[in-house]
Formats: structure tokens, C-alpha cells, sequence
């Protein structure tokens, strides 16, 4: 009752005030919801179908693990570490209610672990409906994968590039299905240095990070392309800004003073299960059936950077990455 009081006393007293921060409140909730971006309002079952998604240990990957579980999908967990995988596996069929969730050893740095995974899926299974190339890394220092490629455009691109070729077949089989690429806002500033792709030359983090999400837009408009009439469509997007460990080898670089600037806009993130609908967007809303290659963010459609659409870019793009990985 004493707290009670004094609040009537100080609205009594000081009521602008009170309509400020009353005001400021709502405000912020109001901003607060505009940056958590579009919801997936599909309510599309996906019993009987397969769903693997690479990355899916954290993050929005996990998310999206459980929203897929959720609409009754067996959910292949594809994770580098195993020990991770398998908690997040347990975590994903608690929250969802589905035991039909397994897991599967995946190094994206590796076209060796790569081609395994993909040995194994085609052994195991007898379709794929939807392949979330949801894994990444960012803003890492100059490292380089297994088979000496620079490691952000290893992962990001060639890593997917390959695991996606080798489950076309399975893909088709299953049509109509899905592939989904997370890419990012960072392809806008991106630009693919193809005479130094793996930028010995002149290494710089964020510059090699934008370049391998620019060359997730341009895998999926080639791709679209090549699966034209086979029933397999194909979408990039933009996530959003999110809450997640993706930042862990940015964050420390950033200054101290800088740190304390970005405390207060930590709230205004989206969170993994916000970052995840445009993903489970692309993964199951019925509209996009008939629609192949192009990008989105916050559940629909944008264009893309310019030289996101550039097809000739693409095709060169799609060819060298052929090359290095070793596909006829």
C-alpha cells in the first residue's frame, strides 16, 4: 500500500513527467517489436518430409530445428560438434515433441566431411524435402580451411556449395523441395574478388565475410536457374541482426568504448527464434512454391544488391566454385 501511494502521490505531483515516461514506454515496446522483423504465420505441416540443416547446434539454426520438428519433420541436425549436436537434439525434441531428430557430423572445412555426410544421407534416406544452409562463420581472423581455402568463403559458400551438389539428386527425388541459404544484409557491400578469392593478397574480415554472403545471393539464382521444371526452388535471405555466437570473433575485436555504445541497442536484437522466421519462411510458406532464386528478409521478398543480380557474375561464380571443389 505504501508504494501504491507514493506513485498516486507522484503522478499527482508531476504528471507531464509521468506522461513522458509513460509515452518513452511505449515507444520503446513499439521499437522494440519493428526490429524483431516479420513472423512466419504458415501453418504448414510438413509430416512424412525431411528436413536437414546445417549449423543447427545454436542459433537460429536451432530454432529453426524446432519450429521444422514442430510441423512433424524428421530433422537431420548437421553440426561439426557432435557433443553440442546431441544436446541441441535432446533440447529440440523436448521443445517440440517430436523424437524424430537425429544428427549427423558435418565439418563445412572439409570437403572431405562434406562428401561423407552426403554419403551417408543418400545411404539413410530415402527423401530430403528441405536443405537450410543455416552454418557460417564471421569476421574471423585469416584462416584457412582443410583444403587451404580462405576460411569465411570455405565455410560460407564452398562448404554449401558442395553439400548442396551432392544432394541435388535426393532433392529432385523428393520435389517439390526447398533450398534455403542464409546469406545476409553484408552481401550489399560485397563484392566477389574473383582474380584473389581466397584475398591473400589484401585480407580483411568483414570484406571476406560480405564476399561470401554476396556469393550466397549469386549460388541461388544460378541454382534457381539449373533447376528450372525439376520442382526444386531455391531462396537466399537476410536473418536480420540477431543475438547469436556467430559474433563471437567480432566482439572482442571492438573497442572498449565502443562496447558501452552498443550495450543499450543489445535490447533491440532480434533473438534466435526472431532471427529464424525468414528462414522457416522460405522453408514452408505455400506462396513460395512457384518462385525460385530470389532474396528475402523479415518474411518477404527484397531485391537484392546489384551485384546480387548479376547473372553472368553467377555463372562465373558457380563455375569456379565447381572447379576448386572438384565437381564435373
Amino acid at each position: 500500500m505504501r508504494t501504491s501511494s507514493a506513485a498516486r502521490s507522484f503522478v499527482s505531483q508531476y504528471p507531464k513527467t509521468t506522461a513522458l515516461v509513460t509515452v518513452a514506454g511505449v515507444g520503446l515496446f513499439g521499437l522494440k517489436k519493428w526490429m524483431a522483423g516479420g513472423v512466419c504465420h504458415s501453418k504448414a505441416r510438413l509430416d512424412g518430409k525431411t528436413v536437414l540443416i546445417t549449423g543447427a547446434n545454436t542459433g537460429i539454426g536451432k530454432e529453426t530445428a524446432v519450429d521444422m520438428a514442430r510441423r512433424g519433420a524428421r530433422v537431420i541436425l548437421a553440426c561439426r560438434d557432435m557433443e553440442r549436436a546431441n544436446k541441441a537434439a535432446e533440447e529440440v525434441k523436448k521443445r517440440s515433441g517430436n523424437d524424430s531428430v537425429i544428427v549427423r557430423k558435418l565439418d563445412l572445412a572439409s570437403l572431405q566431411s562434406i562428401r561423407q555426410l552426403a554419403k551417408d544421407v543418400l545411404a539413410s534416406e530415402e527423401r530430403l524435402d528441405v536443405l537450410i544452409n543455416n552454418a557460417g562463420i564471421m569476421s574471423c581472423p585469416k584462416w584457412k580451411t582443410e583444403d587451404g581455402f580462405e576460411m569465411q568463403f570455405g565455410v560460407n559458400h564452398l562448404g554449401h556449395f558442395l553439400l548442396t551438389n551432392c544432394l541435388l539428386d535426393l532433392l529432385k527425388k523428393s520435389a517439390p523441395s526447398r533450398i534455403v541459404n542464409v546469406s545476409s544484409l553484408a552481401h550489399e557491400r560485397g563484392q566477389i574478388h574473383f582474380d584473389d578469392i581466397n584475398q591473400d593478397k589484401d585480407y580483411r574480415p568483414w570484406r571476406s565475410y560480405a564476399q561470401s554472403k554476396l556469393a550466397n545471393v549469386l549460388f541461388t539464382r544460378e541454382l534457381a536457374n539449373r533447376l528450372q521444371g525439376t520442382g526444386v526452388t531455391a531462396y537466399s535471405l537476410h536473418p536480420g541482426v540477431i543475438r547469436t555466437e556467430l559474433g563471437r570473433h567480432f566482439w572482442p575485436t571492438v573497442p572498449l568504448w565502443k562496447r558501452v555504445f552498443y550495450v543499450p541497442f543489445v535490447f533491440f536484437i532480434k533473438n534466435p527464434t526472431e532471427g529464424a522466421q525468414t528462414t522457416i519462411y522460405c522453408a514452408v510458406e505455400e506462396s513460395l512454391q512457384n518462385e525460385s532464386g530470389l532474396y528475402y528478409s523479415d518474411c518477404a521478398p527484397k531485391t537484392a544488391a546489384p551485384q546480387g543480380l548479376d547473372d553472368e557474375a553467377a555463372k562465373k561464380l558457380w563455375e569456379l566454385s565447381a572447379s576448386v571443389v572438384g565437381l564435373t
